[in-house]
């Protein structure tokens, strides 16, 4: 019996049954068609006792893919699995709605385990570099299961011929640049290899430990990012006040140049506190933060403008900050103010058209 595990990564609960001894696979989309719910490079992990994490299709083709994986389990060889529309398969595992997908899984190799593909030792690696906020590219040869990790800065490629050495080269650079997973195809459109560019957590760094956080953090949490929380006033930055939320007490400006912001990260001010806002503002419009909010009314982000302004920020570097923060929903208290702040940050995350709203006092 297939039995659902508490939400985890699947790539680090992968890691763990086979640090564990257990026979496990990865199942990764490798390209989509039209309505397909899950985009490239979405993972679901299986474990030979039943346990599996992630998802490929949102319900759709689980159950298939599932049984394919423990074939590959008991193996070792990789496969490559198409459903859609066109397919009668499709229809019977639900596939009903329009969307294609390809799905590719291997097993994890390990001592005792050697027959697979997937090596434990390179997913170790992945997993310390996305912890290190780290892009990685994981390129892997779909006839052969063979793969090896590729960096933003490294000139090297997994290919034994220099033409397609230098086509890998260049469509990693893109994938880089545009944070999507890509299958290459031969001149006869068989598909060759997969960059599977392995997502960092979202992060949401929210500053000022004030009641808005308080339900902030843990709904963010819920929906995927990793949440710190940053305020210098100790007495409200509290383990009982955010419980399970990892708290910095330093100054934030300090604490985000220690903790490094990429383009991964959203950071929200909600203290209302200028000498705390302010020097946080100052470092994140310098940065590759992909939101930045702060709380208070109209007439607060004016004063704010105004002073971003005297100390040397153009208009447009300015416009980069969502402020008054959050969604126009007609959000009353402090937890509906919460939910329209996260939903502005999805909605810029996925680049979706925003309400705006009238202004917190």
């Amino acid at each position: 019996m297939t039995q659902l595990s508490s939400t985890r990564d699947p790539l680090d609960l992968l890691i763990e049954w086979a640090r564990a001894g257990l026979p496990c696979a990865l199942a990764t989309v490798t390209s989509t068609w039209g309505s397909s719910p899950r985009p490239a490079g979405s993972m679901m992990a299986v474990c030979a006792n039943g346990r599996i994490e992630g998802s490929v299709s949102g319900g759709c083709v689980e159950g298939a893919v599932i049984e394919e994986a423990g074939s590959v389990m008991e193996t070792g060889q990789p496969i490559s699995l198409s459903y859609g529309v066109s397919s009668d398969d499709a229809w019977a595992v639900g596939l009903a709605c329009g969307g294609l997908l390809d799905v590719y899984v291997a097993a994890v190799r390990t001592p005792t385990h050697p027959q697979g593909t997937l090596d434990l030792d390179l997913l170790e690696t992945v997993a310390a570099r996305r912890h290190a906020r780290i892009p990685v590219i994981v390129a892997t040869e779909l006839a052969t299961g063979q793969s090896r990790l590729l960096y933003k800065d490294d000139g090297t490629a997994p290919a034994t011929d220099a033409a397609m050495a230098r086509k890998l080269q260049a469509r990693a650079r893109d994938v880089f640049e545009t944070g999507r997973s890509l299958r290459l195809e031969d001149d006869a459109g068989q598909p060759q290899w997969f960059l599977h560019l392995i997502p960092m957590p979202p992060r949401l760094l929210i500053i000022g430990a004030v009641h808005i956080a308080q339900v902030l953090a843990p709904m963010a949490q819920t929906t995927g990012f990793s949440v710190t929380v940053v305020d210098p006033r100790s007495q409200l930055a509290t383990a009982e006040r955010f419980p399970g939320i990892t708290l910095e007490t330093d100054w934030p400006d300090e604490t985000l140049e220690r903790l490094g912001v990429d383009n991964q990260t959203a950071i929200v001010t909600l203290t209302h506190d200028a000498k705390l806002d302010d020097p946080t503002l100052h470092y994140a419009l310098n940065s590759d933060a992909f939101y930045i909010g702060a709380l208070g009314s109209r007439k607060t982000q004016a004063s704010r403008t105004e002073r971003l302004q005297e100390t040397g920020f153009a208009q447009a570097q300015i416009a980069r900050i969502h402020g008054p923060v959050g969604l126009a929903i007609g959000a009353v208290g402090a937890a509906e103010i919460a939910l329209s702040i996260l939903a502005e940050i999805v909605a810029v995350r996925h680049n979706k058209p925003l309400g705006r709203l009238s202004g917190w006092a």
